[in-house]
């Protein structure tokens, strides 16, 4: 993103900010006693320079949610991670459906490389993995009955893209009544000015947007769990 351009978009939300807290927006979900991890389609078609899906910041994106993970497993904390893949997406049966006919889901053929996990995230053999047809990591999955049997209270959301599956799960999120913290650090997308007004946005109304430092010093506050 342009610097000139991502300093402007700062600046007029920190005015904007000022507006929302005037008319009683922006309140503190705050953190729960129980949190999961869950990192949004952090696969290879969006992680990967050159994909149709591919997103900037994955210099940032990736390290930071690197320490995230790391933090939460040493925690015993539960981590899932989501993918999209189709298995038919040519022809009029195709499960891609009509978002098939706006946006090239025929490159996330199930079985393709570009459907698997980022290696730099190693995940793990006992960390679930959600694989959606939809933007949001809820919809169409048993995500929300699985944290619900583990007592889950806070979903970490990291992640892309921050306009459509990161929002959109965090917004899934709050329905099924789990407090969403969005890592700042540890989501992105395409486009200059989507992450600016998507993280404002989110912080507005349907999450918590808090700095990657500040979640790991709630993570040093809890107890170790064998979950």
């Amino acid at each position: 993103m342009d610097r000139d351009f991502e300093a402007a978009l700062q600046t007029a939300f920190q005015e904007y900010s000022k507006f929302y807290k005037g008319r009683g927006f922006m309140r503190r979900l705050g953190f729960g006693a129980r949190p999961a991890i869950i990192n949004v389609d952090l696969a290879k078609a969006w992680t990967t320079a050159g994909s149709p899906f591919a997103c900037d910041g994955m210099e940032t994106i990736i390290p930071s949610t690197q320490k995230l993970i790391a933090a939460g497993r040493a925690l015993g904390l539960p981590i899932v991670f989501t993918t999209c893949a189709y298995d038919i997406v040519e022809g009029p049966f195709a499960d891609t459906g009509l978002w098939g006919k706006k946006i090239p889901l025929e490159h996330l053929k199930a079985g393709s490389p570009l459907c698997e996990i980022d290696d730099r995230l190693e995940r793990q053999d006992d960390e679930l993995l959600i694989v959606k047809k939809r933007a949001s990591a809820f919809q169409g999955t048993d995500l929300a009955g699985h944290l619900t049997s583990l007592g889950i209270d806070t979903v970490i959301l990291t992640g892309v893209t921050l306009s459509s599956c990161v929002r959109l799960s965090c917004e899934d999120a709050l329905w099924a009544g789990f407090r969403p913290i969005v890592v700042r650090e540890c989501v992105g997308d395409r486009i200059a000015g989507a992450v600016e007004w998507n993280l404002f946005d989110i912080d507005a109304k349907f999450g918590d947007v808090e700095s990657l430092d500040t979640v790991l010093t709630y993570f040093s506050h809890l107890p170790t769990r064998n979950v």
